[in-house]
């Protein structure tokens, strides 16, 4: 059970900044010696590569438009790195084990991930800069809080992944919703009204 609520939060954070889920867990490795976290991430090369990239998404992703052209380039990066830290996170487990936490991670990186690309479209929409830089600087500190607090606590990690998910989803929602409706408002503008309404 622990290794499934671990799989959601790291598999929530990578769909937000997978790079910053490899950094943590892999210096946690190397400084705190964290069981349930693979010894693979805590190797110099690996940490030097997610280091790298996170310095690179940390740039792109505070600049408007070229976080979302970030955002889907990593459309198959950032769940792909989900499942792959969720089936390191199986360890020894049976092929059941690895397979059921792959997709946990995968699915949880997407559905996460997607928010995050949605909601950095609408946020896009506004001419000022200051909103995209406010809104990824919330994402890294909230991926570096989840995955940190997922390494000793991980289902209080989970609740809060799962909460995060779930808010995100909602606003999305709304925010598509205000968007349509404001576009067959602008699409109609200046034509006349329907008969009886």
């Amino acid at each position: 059970m622990e290794a499934l609520a671990l799989t959601f939060s790291s598999g929530w954070a990578s769909g937000v900044n997978a790079y910053l889920v490899v950094l943590v867990l892999g210096v946690a490795d190397r400084v705190g010696g964290f069981a349930d976290v693979p010894d693979v991430l805590g190797r110099w090369d690996v940490l030097a590569a997610a280091a790298l990239l996170y310095a690179l998404e940390f740039v792109a992703d505070k600049i408007p438009y070229v976080d979302s052209m970030w955002d889907v380039v990593s459309t198959l990066i950032r769940p792909t790195a989900g499942a792959v830290v969720g089936v390191l996170l199986a360890g020894d487990a049976d092929t059941l084990d690895q397979a059921v936490l792959g997709v946990v991670g995968g699915t949880t990186a997407l559905a996460s991930h997607l928010v995050k690309a949605g909601g950095r479209l609408a946020i896009n929409s506004s001419p000022e800069p200051v909103t995209n830089l406010a809104a990824s600087l919330t994402e890294d500190v909230a991926v570096l809080a989840v995955v940190w607090l997922a390494l000793d606590h991980p289902r209080a990690a989970a609740g809060v992944a799962g909460a995060l998910l779930l808010v995100g989803l909602v606003v999305l929602y709304l925010a598509a919703r205000l968007v349509r409706r404001g576009w067959r408002r602008w699409r109609t503008r200046g034509q006349p009204a329907a008969p009886g309404a």
